[in-house]
C-alpha cells in the first residue's frame, strides 16, 4: 500500500487508474486497498490481500530513477 501510494504521488500512475482501483476494491469490501492494487495484478492477490507473483514497477522523478520490486 505504501509503495503504491509512493508511485502515485511521484506521478507513476494516474488519478483515473487509482479511482478505478478504489471502486473495484470497494466492490470487494476492501476500499483501503486501492494503492496496494498498483502492484497486485492477479485476481487471487486482490481477493486474498497477499502477494503471489513478483511485481516490478519503474518510474522517475526529476532527480531519480526508481525501480520497485514487490
Amino acid at each position: 500500500t505504501t509503495t503504491g501510494h509512493l508511485i502515485y504521488q511521484c506521478g507513476g500512475i494516474d488519478k483515473r487508474t487509482i479511482e478505478k482501483f478504489e471502486k473495484e476494491a470497494a466492490e470487494l469490501g476492501k476500499g483501503s486497498f486501492k494503492y496496494a492494487w498498483v502492484l497486485d495484478k492477479l485476481k487471487a492477490e486482490r481477493e486474498r490481500g497477499i502477494t503471489i507473483d513478483i511485481a516490478l514497477w519503474k518510474f522517475e522523478t526529476p532527480r531519480y530513477y526508481v525501480t520497485v520490486i514487490d
